[in-house]
């Protein structure tokens, strides 16, 4: 499909094709040779109808009731997600999160390689990072055109996010991913993507207050509705005895 014909393809839809990559991998890794939409599906934690509308929108990989190739179709997501080569990408900030990226061996294996890392700090200059010397952020505009750098990762302090990412912008990196805890302000044809832990952390928070919420109250529930079967049972042994009281023959005197 020429690139002027393809569908405008969801967010939602993009943000899952790197899930089935990921679960077809360990098909792959297991020795399946096919597997199903249902299959799929339980993998990656969705029904098997979005399974197969989200595969839709790139062509018709499946056969019915044969289900897809696990080999062809990680091939085809992985050309829709441009991983067919390496992507280059230069690390802004050379704290404990950037140095952890940097020697993370994950990145090779998925398409992209860390070229190159820098930092404002002159004491880290020079200091090996896996394989990689971190080098000054001086040199950040020189490093991009030297390895073709596509994607910028910043991991530096919030107060220093924004700088790095103009610096970033204005040696051509229209893409960054921003693990910094702060909101950039970019020109629109730079692509941002947020990973703010924090955030994520209290969205985890929100949905284990309201989940220990809902215990309470299903706790308060049964409590109460055990006090109110004692009560009843209370009431109706009273009305009992007081029945058999009624209709007891008064004794003579």
């Amino acid at each position: 499909m020429s690139p002027a014909r393809r569908r405008v393809i969801p967010e939602a839809t993009i943000a899952r094709l790197p899930v089935y990559h990921r679960c077809l991998l360990q098909m792959q890794a297991e020795g399946r040779s096919k597997t199903s939409s249902e299959q799929l599906a339980e993998m990656a934690g969705v029904n098997a109808a979005k399974v197969r509308k989200d595969l839709s929108y790139f062509g018709s990989y499946g056969t019915r009731g044969v289900g897809y190739g696990v080999d062809h179709l990680l091939v085809e997501i992985r050309r829709e997600l441009g991983l067919t080569h390496d992507w280059p990408c230069l690390i802004v900030g050379a704290g404990n999160l950037g140095s952890a990226l940097a020697k993370f061996a994950g990145f090779s294996d998925r398409g992209f390689s860390v070229v190159a890392v820098v930092d404002i700090d002159p004491g880290r200059v020079g200091e090996q990072v896996g394989d990689l010397v971190i080098e000054h952020e001086e040199r950040l505009a020189e490093l991009v055109e030297e390895h073709g750098v596509v994607i910028g990762i910043i991991t530096t302090p919030p107060a220093a996010a924004q700088d790095a990412a103009d610096t970033l912008a204005r040696a051509g990196v229209r893409s960054i991913l921003n693990f910094a805890p702060t909101v950039l302000d970019l020109p629109v044809d730079v692509l941002v993507r947020d990973v703010d832990v924090a955030v994520e952390l209290q969205i985890l928070a929100f949905h284990e207050e309201r989940r220990a919420a809902t215990a309470a109250a299903v706790d308060g529930a049964a409590a109460a509705a055990a006090a109110a079967a004692v009560d009843d049972a209370a009431a109706v042994t009273a009305a009992a005895v007081e029945q058999r009281r009624a209709t007891k023959p008064a004794t003579a005197s």
